[in-house]
């Protein structure tokens, strides 16, 4: 295999504010691994609450280069196997490299992901669009730009959580589901659940910071509505600790290192009776392309990165209306169509 990567610098739709920062353009790093004229590609946003900085992912990568080029990519897995000791401290680094492993395995063989994997697309949930905070005439109108989507997710994290879902719930019937962002006390998760369930709001996303595992244990059998962790549950080994506190997962690729660890941890949730679902961080259709290839394996998925951007930078899977469409093309389905800055060793 040969490795190149790129950096790109994805400007958003709009201002995206969740309850502990905002950001207007997204850095991205996408991975390319190569064999035999075919291309496969994978991404990691960067992120500083989890320390994630594109030059840092950059050097985890090349000092695995000689390993990765002298590599026979039959099995991603067991390429995620080989490297994942060296990238244990660098999670987002690992998912671009085993998401473009996954993408280049399959169009090797001519095969989208999820056949190879015995998957039936069909069979997957339906995606919300999020909306981030902000006034809430603003929030209003990040919602009427997509009209008619079967469910919402809405960040909270303020001041005026509840007068926000009030005003918003007044111009659909759609489902909604709320993310705090680690951003509510017990307290109110408590009081929330329940207005929120008039509401008619689905589950609660994170309500307390990522630590609070007591305190969740207790909100897990008093709260009025399902409770997912996001910030709570990053790899493998939380699955265990968040069937405590949890009804359910929400699992990022960035954050457990790619595709591999994250089909295992759907089975281990279903193992302990949690929900399961996927989300994204602000990816562009060629991480979204990725984590579609999960979609019949989970209950809910959040996965409307691109189409918070304001340009986008693939081809690939696409949303119309929550519902996923794949494109006839084979591993995750990414085909670049913007031209990235060139980084790493390889020039």
């Amino acid at each position: 295999m040969k490795l190149a990567m790129y950096r790109f610098d994805l400007p958003l739709r709009h201002v995206f504010t969740i309850a502990r920062g905002s950001v207007s353009v997204q850095p991205t790093l996408v991975v390319e691994l190569s064999e035999g004229g075919l291309r496969g590609y994978g991404e990691a946003t960067t992120n500083p609450y989890y320390g994630a900085e594109l030059e840092t992912m950059v050097r985890a990568l090349d000092a695995l280069r000689p390993q990765l080029e002298a590599w026979q990519l039959d099995a991603p897995a067991a390429l995620w196997q080989a490297v994942q000791p060296a990238l244990a401290e660098h999670p987002f680094a690992l998912c671009a490299l085993d998401l473009a492993a996954h993408d280049l395995w399959g169009k090797l063989r001519g095969q989208p992901v999820y056949r190879l994997w015995g998957l039936d697309p069909r069979q997957g949930p339906l995606s919300n669009y999020t909306i981030g905070i902000a006034d809430i005439d603003v929030m209003l109108a990040k919602m009427r730009e997509f009209p008619g989507w079967p469910i919402y997710k809405i960040k909270l994290g303020t001041k005026q959580d509840l007068e926000i879902v009030r005003a918003l719930r007044r111009q659909t019937d759609a489902v909604f589901r709320v993310d705090a962002n680690c951003g509510w006390t017990p307290e109110q998760t408590l009081r929330n659940a329940v207005a929120l369930r008039a509401l008619n709001v689905e589950f609660i996303e994170q309500p307390l910071p990522a630590d609070q595992h007591q305190a969740m244990r207790r909100l897990r059998a008093e709260s009025a509505l399902p409770l997912f962790a996001d910030e709570s549950c990053l790899v493998e080994q939380d699955v265990e600790r968040c069937h405590e506190g949890f009804h359910g997962i929400n699992i990022k690729l960035v954050k457990c290192g790619g595709l591999t660890p994250a089909r295992r941890m759907i089975h281990r949730a279903r193992q302990l009776g949690l929900q399961v679902m996927a989300g994204c961080m602000t990816e562009s259709t060629v991480g979204i392309s990725a984590l579609a290839q999960l979609l019949p394996l989970l209950d809910h998925v959040d996965m409307d990165g691109a189409l918070l951007l304001a340009e986008d930078i693939a081809r690939g899977v696409r949303l119309e209306q929550g519902r996923c469409r794949y494109p006839s093309v084979n591993g995750t389905g990414v085909e670049l169509t913007a031209a990235g800055e060139l980084v790493g060793g390889a020039r």
